[in-house]
């Protein structure tokens, strides 16, 4: 029970050792472990073995393993009769550029005093040392209270994850029997827009496609070859604009398949969200909602497929005019995916919609950019029932199953290379500024955080 005194003893140690563990986290964010730029391979190196040193004085067996790219740091607490749990973060940070925008040295971190409540203001405060660190502090106080860790734990905190993990995939099929568990926790989420907890319990796939259509063997005039060459952006335009009809519908064949509707349940958790879709738009300058008639916009981000055209060029934009028909055109196109649908037949069916548009004296050729399956939890696992209702004690507003309109590949690998679900539980906000300069993480997010996790751990003992 979360409300049992063994977690309620967990929850004071926390409160009483809140300065101290932000004092940890302030440590752990001076370090500029930045995964894409190789200047700073040592740093990464240098925060994987600060992590293995504060697992291993917590008592877990930590190891810093070492890949082609940067390492994986993976620890257990001793094995028992609990059910086993897998822990994943990332302790790698985004670049900081452009610097002369931040208002304090990114790797300076620093509690500051905001009108919202204190903030933590560092590169990765927020996503994701800052998140995986209310893993080790629950963990911490659990020990300092009962003597021991939590048993059959698994904590696996990668650093590539800003990169692209591309050596994730290949060191879980090499290690697969050690890492596997019966549910994965992954901290690099957020809150719901406005303030509650939220399990997130769906996440779309991706496939990402470039397609360069070529005509002539070089730009023509289009006064003496207009209406008589084919024109390969007129080509590619056309095969673009049929790929929705009126209905906001995408019209690939077999494209739905694998697509399920939400359960009346999901649907009424999501509407009693009371989404603000035109107040989502104001943000960013817009108004009007468009996409698939007869569907909420809740659904339309989280549970819907998309067909998103995310760049066009091809013959002459400079300044002044120039009156061609251009020897080429190219788009770059991504589909997000939902339910069971196939990348690999989203995919090869765009590519046969494209080509069915190309006239035969062009040519056309396609480059693959990314692909990744959805991924939909088993939610009638009781788990995820009694982590919902130990993050509602905790904040004290109900919490909420909800989706995800962007890919956590993570999440996916999971599933298909350890056959196991992940519980996606965050304490980020919209205005925390990931990726941008000015970084920040709530203090309250990092100590109810924490909360939050002890609570977890309590209830699935």
């Amino acid at each position: 029970m979360t409300d049992s005194a063994r977690v309620q003893d967990v929850l004071r140690q926390l409160d009483a050792g809140l300065e101290e563990a932000l004092d940890r986290l302030m440590a752990f964010l001076t370090i500029p472990s930045i995964s894409t730029d190789p200047a700073h391979a040592g740093d990464v190196r240098r925060a994987a073995d600060w992590l293995a040193d504060e697992l291993t004085g917590l008592g877990f067996q930590a190891q810093v393993h070492d890949t082609p790219g940067h390492p994986m740091v993976v620890a257990r607490s001793q094995p028992g009769d609990a059910r086993p749990l897998l822990f994943y973060g990332h302790y790698d940070v985004q670049p900081v550029d452009p610097l002369e925008l931040w208002d304090r040295p990114p790797f300076e971190s620093a509690i500051e005093e905001t009108p919202a409540g204190r903030v933590i203001r560092a590169r990765g405060a927020s996503d994701d040392k800052g998140q995986l660190m209310t893993f080790v502090e629950a963990f911490r106080a659990w020990k300092a209270v009962h003597g021991t860790l939590p048993s059959d734990l698994i904590l696996l905190f990668e650093g590539e994850e800003e990169s692209g993990s591309p050596s994730l995939r290949p060191f879980l099929e090499a290690h697969a029997d050690s890492l596997r568990a019966s549910l994965a926790m992954i901290c690099d989420t957020g809150l719901y827009a406005d303030g509650r907890p939220a399990i997130t319990t769906q996440l779309r796939g991706l496939v990402g496609q470039e397609v360069v259509v070529r005509g002539a063997d070089r730009d023509l005039h289009s006064g003496s070859f207009g209406g008589l060459a084919a024109n390969p952006i007129m080509v590619l335009a056309q095969a673009l604009a049929a790929l929705k009809n009126d209905q906001g519908r995408v019209t690939l064949p077999g494209f739905y398949d694998g697509v399920q509707d939400l359960t009346p349940e999901l649907a009424r958790d999501w509407q009693a969200l009371d989404f603000d879709a035109a107040g989502f738009l104001d943000r960013v300058g817009l108004s009007q909602p468009v996409g698939e008639v007869g569907r909420t916009p809740l659904e339309m981000v989280w549970n819907r497929p998309t067909a998103e055209i995310n760049g066009i060029a091809g013959g002459y934009a400079g300044d002044g005019f120039k009156t061609v028909l251009p020897a080429e055109a190219r788009a770059k196109v991504s589909f997000r995916l939902t339910g069971q649908q196939d990348p690999e037949k989203v995919r090869a069916a765009f590519q046969d919609h494209v080509r069915s548009f190309v006239p035969t004296d062009c040519k056309v050729e396609f480059h693959d950019h990314g692909t990744s399956p959805a991924s939909v939890m088993d939610i009638s696992d009781p788990a995820f029932g009694l982590a919902k209702d130990a993050l509602t004690e905790e904040w004290g507003r109900d919490a909420a199953f909800i989706g995800a309109g962007g890919s956590i590949p993570i999440a996916g690998d999971f599933k298909q290379i350890l056959g196991m679900d992940s519980m996606l539980v965050g304490f980020g906000r919209d205005d925390d500024r990931i990726h941008s300069p000015n970084e920040k993480y709530d203090v309250e997010s990092f100590a109810k955080g924490a909360r939050s996790w002890a609570r977890i751990l309590s209830a699935l003992r």
